[in-house]
């Protein structure tokens, strides 16, 4: 399998963190490619018309699209629990929503800021943005007390979510507003998954 990756996007490290989890890592070969929203990579698009990350191809050509369906695929191809069964897997399915969606906004944030000619930035979108991610915030604080030693879709992404924060919102503070998501992460973070697939 080949997965179009950038080391810098979360949604990669979400695929990647499930690969180790279920002990696919190695099995997944890495092309390096330059997904971009303005200069659009054409070595992703001649595989996935959207040309994002992460894009997986399979080794009969099919191509996989979104962290979402990637992460389901490699989990149903290991025979494994990262999509719990029964009740559990609708809150887990919640969670991810939540992580995404932050990383949605925190992305699109991170456009505004990095690729938007300064003169032409939009600051009450932007400011949006930022309390889209203060909300999916409190929601993670919510839920954290909660997850323990869970390892599935749900802390996966919120995982990933917190550590891009570290990378591209350092500014936020998010530790000193949500203590509870912090002491989880603290301790989810040293997982050999998420310390093998640090972003940057």
């Amino acid at each position: 399998m080949k997965l179009f990756y950038s080391p810098t996007s979360p949604f990669v490290r979400k695929v990647l963190v499930v690969a180790h989890e279920l002990g696919l890592a190695d099995r997944i070969a890495r092309v390096s490619c330059a997904a971009h929203p303005v200069n659009r990579d054409q070595s992703i698009i001649a595989h996935n018309p959207l040309g994002q990350v992460p894009t997986l191809v399979l080794e009969d050509g099919r191509m996989l699209a979104d962290s979402r369906v990637i992460c389901e695929y490699l989990n149903d191809l290991a025979g494994g629990s990262i999509f719990p069964a029964g009740p559990r897997r609708w809150d887990a399915l919640v969670e991810q929503t939540v992580a995404d969606g932050l990383l949605d906004a925190a992305l699109l944030g991170r456009y505004e800021r990095a690729v938007r000619p300064p003169e032409k930035l939009w600051q009450e979108w932007l400011d949006g943005q930022i309390d889209k991610i203060h909300s999916a915030l409190a929601g993670i604080e919510r839920a954290a007390p909660d997850w323990g030693e869970r390892v599935d879709i749900g802390t996966i992404s919120s995982g990933c979510a917190l550590g891009y924060l570290d990378l591209r919102f350092e500014d936020l503070g998010w530790r000193d507003r949500y203590p509870a998501a912090r002491d989880w992460y603290a301790r989810f973070d040293e997982r050999p998954s998420m310390r093998e697939t640090r972003l940057g």
